[in-house]
């Protein structure tokens, strides 16, 4: 594995009146070579991925160790249970982990009772890597499973960008004061003027990555031509979920060919699920909609990765708004969804970002499974219905902050330069 470290910490490069550009990089941010081609972004040409044999045992002495254990497996690609379940897989799932095991393994109790899920391929995209969760994800024995891994995650960078550096500004520190006190990103507050949380801003830096990363650096799915389908590890889908997806698709395919993205889910759960089971809407892509159980094809991909520069810009911390800012502006025809209204998709963790305390994984499967009972009769419709056609339109929002810091700009963009 052919990469570099950088081993000094590149000073600010500050101008004055003419050009004003501030570049913090941190001693150990992986540079790679631009002939080099098993840097962190790439797999060997004509490389299709190992059995579970050849599954790369992590070492975690060290951020460096660990680091390197995460560059090893992301080359290697070792895809479990290949030979149990040869050919291309019909769907395929990316499921972004953090460190939520009890969840993740809800997660994995739902798969396992979905119909036809030996055909699935699943990733499992992580940003915090740990003995036990890699335990939960290669103890699935029912389908194919790849994990990739995020090698930008703060748990790699501890005390250095894109972790939290002890030289960078205090979150509410004044820019007038940050500058007295020289910390290292005086001159990026936010469009609030609050300075970078590294743990607020890994969640996007992962999302864009793993986007990225699928599509061009997996070769798992050379030839797949279906949706990739984007879930996380609180999420739960139902039984019927493949036979729903292959519902939507042939719904598009004949009543909505001008639909960009699917979205498998909603955040109603199973709210008069026997009634909307097997009815669909189609509307604008709205963060607090749409961003659940979401289908996208190669094509959007490509849509998306030509506005890197203004996703990677923009000041919100979430992904999810970042892409409705784009829908309407850099993407010129606003994002059209084909909408789930009885939803496959649940979401279950009542523990997030921002919720850190009182986690009660159990109650949310007595609830889902008590959900169920009421729901069974309605799944696995033969048709579906069109309910609703909403507005196709650019929904505008008030940003969030959180992403104003130049480095997090560079980093984000530098995952798609070589595409």
């Amino acid at each position: 594995m052919r990469f570099r470290l950088l081993k000094k910490n590149l000073l600010a490069l500050l101008g004055v009146s003419f050009v004003v550009v501030t570049l913090l990089i941190s001693t150990r941010v992986l540079l790679v070579n631009d002939n080099d081609t098993t840097g962190p972004n790439n797999v060997e040409p004509g490389h299709q991925g190992m059995h579970s044999g050849d599954a790369v045992k992590f070492n975690f002495g060290s951020p460096t160790e660990l680091t390197q254990s995460v560059y090893s497996a992301n080359y290697k690609q070792c895809v479990h249970n290949a030979d149990t379940f040869p050919g291309e897989p019909l769907l395929v799932l990316v499921v972004q982990v953090h460190n939520r095991p009890e969840y993740l393994r809800l997660f994995i109790k739902s798969l396992e009772k979905a119909a036809e899920v030996h055909s699935f391929l699943l990733i499992f995209s992580h940003d915090y890597f740990s003995e036990e969760i890699n335990a939960i994800v290669q103890g699935i024995t029912f389908c194919k499973v790849l994990q990739i891994y995020f090698p930008f995650s703060t748990q790699l960078y501890p005390s250095e960008f894109p972790g939290k550096d002890p030289r960078d500004c205090p979150r509410d520190i004044s820019k007038e004061n940050a500058r007295k006190t020289g910390c290292l990103n005086a001159e990026h507050p936010d469009s609030y003027g609050h300075y970078r949380e590294a743990f607020i801003t890994q969640t996007k830096h992962h999302w864009w990555w793993k986007l990225h990363f699928v599509w061009e650096r997996v070769p798992a799915l050379q030839g797949y031509s279906g949706f990739v389908i984007f879930l996380e590890e609180d999420n739960y889908i139902l039984p019927d979920f493949f036979h729903y997806y292959k519902s939507m698709v042939e719904f598009r395919k004949s009543s909505c060919p001008d639909c960009d993205m699917l979205a498998l889910g909603n955040h109603n759960g199973l709210t008069d699920f026997n009634r909307l089971s097997n009815k669909v809407l189609t509307a604008g892509w709205m963060s607090t909609k749409h961003n659940i159980g979401m289908a996208i094809s190669r094509d959007v991909y490509y849509k998306l990765m030509g506005c890197h520069e203004e996703f990677c810009t923009y000041d919100d911390y979430n992904w999810d708004w970042t892409l409705q800012h784009l829908s309407g502006t850099c993407i010129s025809k606003p994002i059209k969804v084909l909408v789930a209204q009885g939803s496959r998709v649940l979401h279950t963790g009542d523990c997030g970002l921002h919720q850190k305390e009182n986690c009660r994984p159990e109650w949310a499967t007595q609830k889902v499974e008590e959900s169920l009972k009421t729901a069974k009769e309605a799944l696995f419709p033969q048709s579906l219905i069109l309910q609703d056609a909403e507005a196709v339109e650019h929904k505008t929002h008030m940003k969030n902050g959180g992403w104003g810091d130049v480095r997090d700009h560079i980093l984000c963009k530098n995952y798609a330069k070589r595409l």
